[in-house]
């Protein structure tokens, strides 16, 4: 053993690990580092505003734009006002859920994965981890490719030829400017994994002021081309009698799924903040406004296409962006440019917000003697290259389908969170506790495993799982 343990191989293993307080048992070795401990007063730097910036920022994606406007389109379309009626109705309810885990992270200054040890056991918790960390690399592949479109975009309103790139790769499921593009946006998001998440409020309030002003500079455009407002809200809707109520049930969902990785990604935020009160308020109001600003342009941008160029809307801007550099003049290019910029830049927040920080936040606690918040988004980006989201996203087997409807999966471990720290404790933890694996600590419940946090797992999967089934055994 002695040998072993002076070997080479143990001394690179030693040098990999992040540095830990000395006189720390294996136990705690494995349940503790810098960024899982709470955050310490200094680095409780988000304000109110950093929280508003923050959700400003979010609300402009590519991701909250389609859901809104996909609800025009099709034979059960809707009309624009009743889209819009179910994403207010959808994103308040998602704000609630927000603020409830939010204020956990705020109080106790500590991330999702700590807080889930109270609820499914100080070993249990492992899974819920382990469940948010894989799709967090999954969506990190698949958003890295949407957002390489947007790189498309700008390269093309530059070079009109790049569209016409020689495709070295015709065997292949795409085409080799998508690659090129791809790999652009994948180099281009590295160095914002670098920076700790304390300070990447910075990058959130730089997005919170050009994308929102390139989003409404789009809008204006659109209805411009469609000669003003009065033919695009004209437009009637197609769902009517049933088909309409379940349309717009189907809306409310969808915006609420929209946020199933958001409601148990907040705490990894929140716990930057300085008090509760900050992420309260500003959370509250700003998640449905905002979103449903962004809603309202993406909603009459789409109907205006149909106005446009006649047919079914476009609910998919960066389509829309493509057919307006169709014969485009040099000022027109120019615009196409930087609106295709602003959601470059939206897909890098929403990827750093949404996946990375997350993942790298759930790695730290599956390994927290060599793994930190930086090197696990530096591995969930090289896992969202390696799963080759260009393969998954041209298949016709409704991938983005099964990635959605997996929030019932999310959604069940946010619920159990919720209760257990509201109903069940009354809003208190033992801090100490959660860090440590002593069978006698509230939080060890059975070999470390919380079956009565399962059992509520368990059943709140349960009741909609064949709706996910349905979801994604749909053709």
């Amino acid at each position: 053993m002695e040998k072993v343990k002076h070997s080479r191989v143990a001394h690179y293993v030693d040098k990999l690990a992040v540095p830990a307080e000395p006189g720390l048992t294996n136990a705690q070795l494995m349940l503790t580092n810098h960024d899982l401990k709470p955050v310490e007063p200094e680095r409780r730097q988000w304000g109110p505003w950093n929280f508003v910036g923050f959700w400003i920022a979010d609300s402009f994606n590519i991701n909250t734009w389609m859901i809104s406007s996909s609800m025009i389109s099709g034979d059960n379309g809707i009309a624009w006002w009743q889209s819009w009626l179910c994403v207010w109705i959808g994103y308040s309810i998602a704000g609630c859920f927000i603020c409830l885990t939010g204020r956990i992270g705020a109080t106790y200054h500590i991330s999702f994965p700590v807080i889930a040890r109270s609820s499914f056991g100080v070993w249990g918790s492992l899974w819920p981890v382990f469940n948010r960390a894989a799709m967090a690399c999954i969506w990190y592949g698949v958003q890295a490719w949407i957002g390489g479109q947007c790189v498309t975009l700008m390269l093309r309103a530059i070079w009109s030829n790049y569209n016409d790139l020689p495709n070295s790769f015709p065997s292949s499921s795409t085409e080799t400017r998508d690659y090129v593009s791809f790999f652009l946006f994948w180099f281009g998001s590295l160095p914002a994994i670098w920076f700790p998440v304390h300070k990447i409020r910075h990058l959130f309030t730089a997005k919170a002021y050009f994308v929102p002003a390139a989003g409404i500079a789009f809008f204006i455009w659109a209805i411009l081309k469609a000669h003003g407002l009065g033919p695009i809200v004209k437009q009637p809707g197609k769902a009517t009698g049933s088909a309409l109520g379940w349309a717009m049930v189907k809306g409310i969902m969808s915006s609420i799924a929209n946020f199933a990785t958001l409601i148990v990604n907040d705490p990894d935020f929140s716990r930057f903040a300085r008090k509760p009160k900050d992420a309260l308020w500003s959370q509250l109001f700003t998640i449905p406004i905002g979103f449903a600003v962004t809603s309202f342009i993406g909603i009459i941008v789409s109907s205006s296409s149909a106005v446009i160029y006649g047919g079914d809307p476009v609910w998919n801007p960066l389509d829309l962006l493509g057919r307006f550099l169709e014969g485009a003049n040099s000022g027109e290019r120019f615009g196409v440019f930087i609106i295709a910029a602003a959601f470059t830049l939206a897909q890098l927040g929403t990827n750093i917000a949404a996946n990375s920080i997350s993942a790298g936040t759930d790695m730290t606690a599956l390994l927290p003697r060599y793994l930190n918040i930086r090197r696990g988004g530096y591995i969930c980006a090289i896992v969202g290259l390696a799963m080759c989201p260009w393969n998954l996203l041209s298949s016709s087997n409704n991938f983005t389908t099964y990635l959605s409807a997996y929030s019932v999966f999310l959604s069940s471990i946010a619920g159990v969170i919720i209760c257990d720290y509201y109903v069940v404790r009354k809003g208190y933890f033992q801090i100490r506790d959660l860090y440590s694996a002593r069978k006698s600590g509230p939080y060890y419940s059975t070999f470390g495993f919380s079956w009565r946090g399962y059992t509520a797992y368990i059943c709140g999967i349960l009741i909609n799982i064949v709706g996910f089934v349905g979801a994604i055994g749909r053709k």
